[in-house]
């Protein structure tokens, strides 16, 4: 039986099927790590700038690696600057890549085609067509024996009614972990190509075959609050084509970035680079001067670091 999940933001969401998989899910192993899933999960976003997974205390995460993974991917990129967001994907790597990043796939797919620019033209060319997929498991590539393979199969859209609606499938889906970055990222490509083709932002569906809790996050799902307050609504996200991948080049490096959403994303990746320099006096100063939802979670994000970092020093006196 399909689990069958709908809500306005990504927190309920997340929430939701957080307790149906702690009440449903049953035990499986796959590489011998204990999980306990639910197969055949249809969740549905029904407002996609509600994207932030932000459930506080249970629920804390990262969003300078949120805004740098969504950006890494966007511009195509599977370099190595990634891992100052998120240190443990160096341990999914072959000789220091990422095999499976979606970039490389998502705008160079065999190394010819820019996916996200060819669905663009479908969507415009046939507002009605079926046909605007974009693929990011490949066979070919993904039949090696690789740490890093892609969780996700593809993503496709259909402009019905004004509104751009957007379909993920994917064969696995680590709710704690991977859930809160995965529709974050989604949801971003689904709000750029409704700019991009004039359409207003439809619904976010998610299909998941294996959609798993592993046993180590157990303890902290159970903490998670019956029902979760609604997400924040983030600053819209629209720029030209034309200037795409240097406004995103912008976000990556330099920062700051012209409107509300890139230059929030921006504000935070500046951020979290100042903390890694070792300067989190200042890092804090950027987070709080701009703001918005995804600066203003970043600050708790901070809030958990120094706790755990206060905790293990106390432990070693």
């Amino acid at each position: 039986m399909t689990l069958v999940l709908t809500a306005d933001s990504a927190s309920e969401l997340f929430t939701q099927a957080c307790h149906a998989v702690l009440a449903a899910g049953h035990p499986a192993a796959p590489r011998g790590l204990p999980t306990i899933e639910v197969l055949g999960a249809s969740l549905t976003l029904t407002n996609p700038r509600r994207r932030l997974v932000d459930v506080p205390p249970a629920r804390v995460i990262n969003p300078a690696f949120a805004a740098a993974e969504a950006a890494w991917i966007l511009s195509g990129s599977d370099d190595p600057w990634i891992y100052l967001y998120n240190e443990r994907l160096a341990d999914y790597a072959d000789h220091g890549r990422l095999m499976g990043a979606y970039g490389p796939r998502l705008r160079r797919w065999h190394g010819t085609v820019d996916q996200l620019a060819r669905v663009q033209w479908q969507l415009t060319e046939d507002p009605g067509t079926r046909r605007a997929v974009i693929q990011l498991f490949d066979p070919e590539a993904d039949s090696g024996d690789h740490k890093d393979v892609p969780c996700t199969l593809g993503y496709r859209f259909f402009l019905r009614d004004g509104l751009l609606h957007m379909h993920t499938t994917m064969r696995s889906q680590d709710l704690w972990l991977g859930f809160c970055y995965d529709i974050f990222t989604a949801t971003i490509v689904q709000e750029l190509l409704a700019s991009w083709i004039g359409a207003g932002l439809g619904s976010y569906w998610l299909c998941v075959d294996s959609l798993h809790l592993y046993d180590r996050d157990l303890p902290k799902a159970q903490q998670l609050p019956q029902a979760a307050v609604p997400g924040p609504l983030m600053a819209p996200l629209a720029a030209p084509w034309e200037t795409f991948d240097e406004l995103l080049s912008t976000v990556i490096s330099v920062g700051p970035a012209s409107g509300a959403g890139w230059s929030e994303l921006a504000a935070v990746l500046a951020s979290y680079r100042a903390r890694k320099a070792g300067d989190r006096e200042a890092a804090r100063l950027m987070a709080y001067s701009h703001g918005g939802p995804l600066a203003e979670a970043l600050g708790r994000w901070y809030n958990r670091l120094d706790r755990d970092r206060q905790m293990l020093e106390e432990t070693r006196r």
